[in-house]
This record gives C-alpha cells, structure tokens and sequence, in this order.
C-alpha cells in the first residue's frame, strides 16, 4: 500500500513528485527546501532562517499524516556550504527535533539557490 500524503501548509512539488508518501508503517517526505507555502519564494538568507523553514515545512507535511517530528527516525540533508553552515543548521536543529534524535546523513550537495534541504523517514502509528 502506498498513499500520498499532501498538504496545502507546504511547498508544492515544483515536478513530478509526491510531498510525502506513506506505506503501512512508514512515512518518507520529498525534500523539502526554505519556500514559503503561500508564495514560493526562499525564506531567510541566513542558514539559520532557512533551517528553521525547511523544518516548518517537513513538520507541515507530517501533520497531514498525523505525526510530529518525534516520530522522525531517519533525516538527510543536504546543505550548498558544508564547513561554512554546519554549525548554525545543527543548532536549529537540535532546538527542534526530539531526543533520541534521528539517525542523520548532512552532505555537501549543489542546491539550487538555497543552503539547505531536508527529507526525513518517520514510524507510522498503528491503530489500536
């Protein structure tokens, strides 16, 4: 089983992508970059503003799926300035993220006008 799981409160996809999609226990999110979800224009020009909109954005499309950020187990960033922006993005994201936090990949990676994105994997909950 697969379903999509989409929210007006997020970017839109900008191709042919799902925001997120779910399977019976498990949740996978597309991406997500700095966009605000009205406008589509980059939040913030620091790593700091845009950290903490990429992470508005993926808490956005867990809500749609009935989680939160504590049911996140697996987050992979990508970040355009690795040695430059590590710093101010991991202070904003451990203000934001729930311990035990998630296991974590943070590469380097050519972006497209933005410093950071994020995509993370959380556990569904099972219906009693």
């Amino acid at each position: 089983m697969r379903q999509i799981v989409h929210t007006d409160h997020a970017p839109q996809p900008g191709g042919s992508y799902s925001q997120g999609m779910a399977t019976e226990n498990l949740f996978f999110s597309a991406g997500m970059g700095p966009a605000d979800p009205t406008t589509g224009e980059t939040v913030g020009t620091t790593i700091e503003e845009q950290t903490a909109q990429v992470l508005d954005n993926l808490q956005a499309v867990l809500a749609a799926d009935g989680l939160t950020l504590a049911d996140v187990v697996k987050v992979t960033t990508h970040l355009q300035e690795l040695k430059r922006d590590f710093a101010g993005y991991d202070s904003v994201y451990r203000a934001r993220m729930v311990e035990p936090y998630p296991v974590r990949t943070t590469v380097g990676s050519q972006l497209m006008d933005i410093l950071v994105e994020i995509d993370v994997v959380a556990v569904r909950h099972q219906a009693d």
